[in-house]
């Protein structure tokens, strides 16, 4: 568990060092620790050195370590494809979900948030290199989406995510990340506020903040290789 430790150091500074490198104040990112497939020894672990922000792919797999972390101080993000079926425990349990992509999943989760609990923070993921087998909603549909979630009462949109291809080279991606970022100065022009870019994971993340990214998703530079099968 000490590895984990070191590795969140790591990543930490060399968040700062893209921070610094780009300009930017050094609280303008947040560092998403991603548990997919992981362990809740493994999270604990990485909780006790600091991290607060975790993320998780799958609903049955983080609603156990929820379970059994309840106790700690998390918050957590929701980062996988949604199923219609699995809003309610997304809308119930998490605090943040990176991941819609059509109306009918945002008016499920408004629909599902209780009452007693803060709106839900929203991110839209954005497919901007036309992959047919990723998720996520066209450059030229987002605003009205945007507009869609703005009027839910039980949501807040915080922003924009995209997963930029797999097979690229990450000094490849800074044209996704720009594009994205253009993206929601556009929308946000037109009077839709939005204050964040989900982009950037664990080989590509320095590439994001040097083009705006505000959270970076970080799973094996931080937990190192998968343990677990995931269903």
């Amino acid at each position: 568990m000490t590895q984990m430790s070191d590795d969140l150091a790591k990543i930490r500074a060399r968040v700062a060092n893209a921070l610094a490198e780009a300009s930017r104040d050094a609280d303008e990112v947040l560092i998403l620790a991603v548990g997919k497939q992981q362990s809740a020894d493994a999270i604990e672990a990485v909780w006790a050195a600091g991290q607060r922000h975790f993320a998780e792919n799958y609903v049955r797999e983080a609603l156990a370590k929820m379970d059994r972390l309840i106790d700690l101080d998390i918050e957590w993000h929701f980062v996988g494809r949604i199923q219609s079926n699995k809003t309610r425990p997304i809308a119930e349990r998490f605090d943040w979900v990176h991941t819609v992509d059509r109306a009918k999943i945002a008016v499920r989760l408004n629909q599902q948030r209780p009452p007693s609990r803060p709106p839900l923070n929203v991110f839209i993921q954005v497919r901007q290199a036309g992959e047919t087998r990723k998720t996520g909603v066209n450059p030229s549909s987002v605003e009205e989406l945007a507009r869609l979630i703005d009027a839910q009462p039980r949501l807040r949109l915080r922003g924009l995510m995209t997963i930029p291809p797999a097979d690229q080279l990450p000094e490849h991606n800074a044209e996704h990340f720009r594009r994205l970022r253009e993206l929601k100065a556009r929308i946000c022009a037109r009077g839709i506020m939005m204050d964040s870019l989900s982009m950037g994971m664990s080989g590509d993340f320095e590439t994001a903040i040097a083009n705006g990214s505000t959270c970076v998703r970080i799973g094996t530079a931080i937990f190192g290789a998968r343990r677990t099968e995931a269903d």
